[in-house]
């Protein structure tokens, strides 16, 4: 239950009150909604807690059922956000999670927030059998590991894992984890030109809230992407983000054929080269590669019979 709280009040209510007494009550709760709103945008901050549900009852003259309905409702939309035994509370603004190829200091530049990085882990193991079919290469081939959390402003974001293979670049890590994934691979000719995520909804083990500081609430999203160059794929990831934070922007269009990078095999490697123009035959599934207007990598649309891929996110993890 809220606890009396003694806000501000950015919107002069005598008007609203009056207006709130008449009409169906299910509208009522929306004049006490738009205070609240206009109390978010003029006065409150991040975290800063909200009058209680008693006042605004006295405020506005209206029932309790009906200032919770208003309250609800911010919830729902993300604006507010309710600890139990505490209160209700400004929420932090949510990031859009657009389907594109940028890195994660790009994106919270771009925000106006100043990223940071922490290493947990940068060495050479194995390759388990899901990263080796991710990469496109054997079990137990070396590969680079760097496992980290991604901050803005501080706020802990997303927890990542970055795997790619030693023979493509040797060197990856001889000075420790690169502040960017996608910058190390460009300079050594690894250009990351196009990607596909699985994304899902999950609950953040005991370590991720540990590390991502969350409370009661253990919503994540979680993503696993891999990255292809033009020699195949050059990078694999799983990240976990904050589902307080977060919220996926997926634009689409109407599908329409075109090309894609073809997966490189042991028999394409021994081939003689072909015309890569695909025929009616083998021509791949369509999916949508086009570059985005801003000169990022590719975007890309579900493909029929396969499972949605994503071309990135913005806020991403590189």
């Amino acid at each position: 239950m809220d606890q009396p709280h003694d806000g501000p009040t950015a919107v002069p209510p005598d008007a609203a009150a009056g207006d709130a007494t008449e009409g169906g009550a299910g509208h009522k709760y929306l004049v006490v909604r738009d205070h609240l709103v206009a109390l978010v945008a003029q006065q409150l901050r991040v975290g800063d807690a909200i009058p209680s549900e008693r006042a605004l009852c006295q405020q506005f003259g209206l029932s309790r059922m009906t200032v919770r309905q208003a309250v609800d409702a911010l919830v729902t939309e993300g604006v507010l956000v309710r600890e139990h035994g505490r209160g209700t509370f400004v929420a932090p603004q949510r990031m859009d999670f657009e389907m594109r190829l940028t890195t994660f200091g790009e994106e919270m530049r771009r925000r106006g927030m100043e990223p940071t990085t922490a290493v947990l882990a940068a060495q050479v193991v194995s390759a388990t059998p899901d990263v080796a079919a991710a990469l496109e290469i054997e079990p137990r081939d070396r590969v680079h590991y760097v496992y980290r959390v991604r901050s803005a402003d501080g706020a802990p974001m997303s927890i990542e894992q970055v795997w790619v293979p030693v023979a493509l670049a040797p060197d990856l890590l001889d000075d420790g984890a690169p502040p960017s994934m996608y910058d190390a691979l460009r300079v050594r000719d690894l250009e990351p030109e196009w990607g596909e995520d699985t994304l899902s909804a999950d609950e953040a083990t005991d370590t991720e809230a540990s590390l991502l500081g969350l409370g009661e609430a253990r919503a994540v999203l979680r993503a696993a992407r891999r990255t292809y160059a033009e020699q195949g794929a050059v990078m694999y990831s799983r990240s976990c983000y904050r589902a307080d934070r977060y919220s996926v922007w997926v634009p689409l269009r109407a599908p329409r054929p075109s090309l894609v990078p073809r997966r490189r095999t042991a028999a394409a490697d021994a081939a003689p080269p072909t015309d890569p123009r695909p025929g009616p035959a083998d021509a791949p599934p369509a999916r949508d590669d086009a570059r985005a207007t801003d000169g990022t990598a590719p975007r890309s649309t579900p493909t029929p019979g396969r499972a949605p891929a994503a071309a990135g996110a913005r806020g991403d993890r590189t």
